[in-house]
């Protein structure tokens, strides 16, 4: 906030609190006329009520220790208590505006009109031994010297920037800038079974990742990592009776436990050697009548081998 900001916010502050004590101090005025105050009494009572809660919010500011703020937040609790207390019991009693009750009558019921004369004579006696113990604490009130020693790892959280000490003599910690991480990005396995393998593209991740040390022995995976033969024989057990179309590479990854570019090579592989038997049979099939039309004749010329002999 600027500083005409500022002034014009006292300003204002000061321009309301005038008006509200004028208006305590018409009321105050009556209720000290009605309990026996001269003119010049009643005039100066509203000060002595509303003056001293003046003072005790001042006291309150300006004091540090525990003990002597709660006191001036006492005196000042009580006497804006009090003060609304006159105020309300004014606004009761019409006839206070115009002095038509009768002397030291602030209310019907005697018990509630004894209490609230006591309150209203008692407040200038008050007014003098909490307004003198207050202004000798405030006299007599010692800051204590602010020194670095006396900062606390919180003091500097509620200061404002330039406010802060930037002298640190601590060393600096050394900074680590940590290779950006690379991100796999999501390759689908069940997009077309007939296309190649894929490549996988990586990805750079603009976000720093903090240095970390080994993985405890204790947090690795216990299971042994398996050789590209052994994926490929228990693949192949293990989709021995499946059918063509159900031979996928996520069926492969969720049968085997294996990776996703792991399971289309297996998918591949196993596909490839379902092709090679089919050819291999095929040609077998094929063939098959030659040579039965071979070991025939090799049959015919052995008899008359045989014959001529």
């Amino acid at each position: 906030m600027t500083r005409f900001g500022k002034a014009l916010l006292v300003v204002a502050l000061v321009a309301v609190v005038g008006m509200a004590f004028r208006v305590s101090w018409n009321a105050l005025s009556d209720v000290a006329r009605a309990v026996g105050a001269d003119a010049t009494a009643a005039t100066l009572y509203p000060f002595v009520v509303d003056g001293l809660m003046a003072l005790a919010l001042v006291a309150t500011l300006t004091l540090t220790e525990r003990t002597d703020k709660r006191f001036a937040l006492r005196v000042l609790a009580t006497y804006t208590l009090a003060s609304l207390a006159l105020n309300y019991v004014h606004g009761l009693v019409p006839g206070l505006h115009d002095e038509s009750v009768d002397w030291g009558r602030l209310a019907d019921w005697d018990p509630a009109n004894w209490l609230l004369v006591l309150l209203a004579t008692s407040l200038p006696v008050g007014s003098i031994y909490f307004g003198s113990d207050l202004v000798a604490k405030v006299l007599h009130h010692r800051p204590q010297p602010f020194t670095a020693s006396s900062k606390t790892p919180d003091s500097s959280i509620n200061q404002s920037t330039p406010d802060r000490d930037d002298t640190d003599t601590r060393p600096a910690r050394p900074l680590v800038d940590p290779a950006p991480a690379t991100v796999l990005a999501p390759v689908d396995c069940e997009s077309d079974d007939n296309e190649g393998p894929r490549t996988t593209i990586a990805a750079e991740s603009t976000r720093s990742r903090s240095a970390i040390g080994r993985v405890p022995q204790s947090a690795r995976s216990s299971r042994p990592k398996r050789t590209r033969a052994e994926l490929l024989e228990e693949a192949r057990s293990a989709t021995s009776g499946w059918k063509d179309a159900d031979l996928t590479a996520e069926g492969i990854r969720q049968t085997v436990r294996t990776s996703a570019a792991k399971a289309r090579e297996l998918r591949d592989t196993l596909r490839a050697e379902r092709d090679a038997g089919r050819a291999a049979e095929q040609r077998h099939v094929m063939e098959a009548p030659e040579l039965e039309e071979a070991f025939a004749r090799l049959a015919v010329d052995r008899a008359a081998l045989d014959k001529a002999a």
